[in-house]
């Protein structure tokens, strides 16, 4: 496979440590140009991670003939028009999570890529990471028997510094975000709940905002089952006592426990005793994702979060979140 050429839309936080570095670390992947609103920042990432050109006009960086795919790091409220324009250029697209607003734009912007002949590739990249893959083995090996339910309870305070409120707190922006931090950091969950134990069927939820420090939701609940049978519930909560990410899913033999963010050793139990497993995440989380974009593209294997799997996890949140905002 030649050298494939890559350009960066919205060279933000998410992009400096997280997933940025790693199109230079994969073999065959190289990182060309970058763009931002601000030129000036964007020169400044381009010259910090030695990007060769940088520029402020994401037109130009999606029509460079010396571009051949792009990654678009944005705030949710503009994947879909990014998306649409990179299909329309003929280039694959690697974009943010959420994947967009809602699951109809989703679906339109799979589509679009779908007619184009091209992948879309999302970046739920915790269906790549050697963590959850292990999680998925040990479900795939009947290490707990049958799944039955899973359970995600998620909680934190309410930021300090006073964070939350600021104007320019775009995740916390439903015009921007979709939603809150439900929005912002649930969708990583259900979409790996999606992943290891099948599409969902059914789903309802409840959210409310019980610190009416900004517009969003900030406190959900939300219950669904999936058309393997298994159930599954789960409540986050922004402006809690304490902070809390811990996932159990239930077998009828054994259980998993393991956390969604957190660093932590996974730990399964069953009739056969109790196993610890410790698995660290790369340096660049983002990392092994990005390399199963290269095997895709290189024709060795299926990436497993293309486009039409991205609007699933949107589509739960939907659901969820639909009362709250009408």
């Amino acid at each position: 496979m030649r050298e494939i050429r890559w350009g960066i839309i919205g060279c933000g936080d998410v992009t400096e440590l997280k997933s940025g570095p790693a199109f230079n670390k994969v073999a065959g992947f190289k990182l060309e140009m970058v763009m931002r609103r601000d030129a000036a920042k964007a020169e400044d990432y381009a010259r910090r991670h030695k990007v060769p050109r940088w520029t402020s006009d994401a037109d130009q960086l999606i029509r460079d003939s010396g571009i051949d795919a792009v990654y678009i790091a944005t705030p949710p409220s503009s994947h879909r028009d990014y998306a649409l324009r990179v299909a329309a250029a003929g280039k694959p697209a690697y974009v943010e999570k959420p994947m967009a607003m809602s699951q109809a734009e989703c679906l339109e912007m799979a589509e679009a890529f779908e007619k184009a002949g091209l992948p879309l590739f999302t970046a739920y990249y915790r269906r790549s990471l050697p963590r959850f893959e292990t999680v998925r083995q040990w479900i795939a090996e009947g290490r707990i028997g049958t799944p039955r339910h899973i359970h995600w309870s998620f909680s934190r305070p309410a930021r300090a510094d006073g964070r939350d409120a600021s104007p320019d707190n775009w995740r916390v922006d439903p015009a921007i975000a979709g939603g809150g931090y439900f929005a912002d950091m649930a969708c990583h969950g259900l979409d790996l709940f999606i992943h290891h134990l099948g599409d969902v069927e059914e789903v309802a939820g409840v959210a409310s905002n019980q610190q009416k420090l900004y517009a969003a939701e900030d406190s959900v609940s939300a219950s669904w089952r999936h058309t393997s049978g298994v159930t599954g519930s789960g409540f986050w909560n922004f402006a809690s006592h304490t902070a809390s990410d811990h996932v159990v899913l239930h077998g009828d033999k054994g259980r998993i426990d393991y956390s969604v963010f957190g660093d932590v050793p996974l730990k399964l139990a069953s009739d056969s005793g109790e196993e610890t497993l410790a698995v660290p995440h790369p340096v660049n989380i983002q990392h092994s994702h990005i390399e199963n974009i290269r095997r895709h593209l290189a024709g060795e294997g299926h990436h497993p979060a293309l486009g039409r799997e991205g609007a699933k996890a949107s589509a739960m949140m939907d659901r969820i979140l639909g009362a709250y905002y009408g």
